[in-house]
């Protein structure tokens, strides 16, 4: 059994009246690729978010490598102590990224930050190979690249301080499905390179299948099942699950009954 490089234990989070996470716990191991998923509302967005920082919990704890993220960072330095810890990788990168700002000043920016003083000019075109980007990409803006390149900017920027956790919320899901395939083939071979934790966020049941090994599912803001991926999609024990792997278009899919059983559920 790998090391934990993650360990997520009790996260609870409330918008007013809405349990938006209740009680949710997960490992993730070293080198290991996890996947949440449920549908809009499910709350697993919102546990992305804690774990990455940009949410607080009203309880539980997160820990990598054994070290606690839990509560507001004291000072600078421990802020992007954490960032470097956890990195997030976001649906829409054109959202994420300065229209007026190109690859290498983008990738130059946030090596600056985290590390100054050291060798950038190497170290983007390192990042930039490492995703499939050559280096006439790095004097491009953002408006100039396609959606897969721009998502691949994305992935190095997020790269480029060597986080232990790498968290994908829908990440491929405004990709074309060619471009979807390219893109998940780029991350396994990312982390059989580097050893880094995926945490996926998606409700595309594609998806898990073809990349993580673990898989959590969850509804109105709790796991309702978990485990390994196979395991959970072939041999599903909760009904919510089940109505989900039941709810993707395939010959005889029967929209109807499928809104009838998610009534009943």
């Amino acid at each position: 059994m790998a090391e934990a490089v993650l360990r997520v234990g009790g996260l609870c989070r409330s918008f007013g009246a809405v349990r938006a996470v209740d009680e949710v716990s997960f490992t993730l191991a070293a080198g290991g690729s996890l996947g949440i998923v449920g549908e809009s509302g499910s709350g697993k967005t919102t546990t992305a978010r804690i774990v990455t920082g940009l949410e607080e919990a009203d309880a539980g704890e997160v820990l990598v490598h054994g070290r606690s993220r839990t509560g507001r960072a004291r000072g600078r330095a421990e802020r992007l102590a954490r960032a470097r810890e956890v990195q997030m990788v976001f649906q829409d990168p054109y959202l994420s990224l300065d229209p007026r700002t190109s690859v290498r000043a983008v990738l130059a920016e946030t090596l600056r930050l985290h590390y100054p003083g050291t060798d950038h000019p190497a170290r983007i075109a390192e990042l930039l190979d490492q995703v499939g980007l050559g280096t006439r990409a790095a004097e491009a803006l953002p408006r100039q690249l396609s959606g897969g390149q721009r998502q691949r900017v994305a992935i190095a920027r997020a790269l480029a301080v060597r986080p232990a956790v790498l968290v994908l919320d829908e990440a491929v899901a405004a990709l074309d499905v060619s471009v979807q395939a390219q893109v998940l083939n780029l991350l396994a071979d990312i982390r059989e390179q580097t050893g880094i934790g995926y945490l996926f966020i998606t409700h595309d049941l594609g998806v898990v299948r073809c990349v993580t090994d673990e898989v959590v599912v969850m509804r109105h803001g709790r796991i309702v099942e978990s485990g390994p991926t196979a395991q959970v999609l072939d041999t599903p024990q909760h009904a919510y699950t089940r109505l989900l792997l039941e709810s993707v278009p395939r010959p005889g899919w029967d929209p109807e009954r499928i809104a009838a059983a998610r009534r009943a559920l």
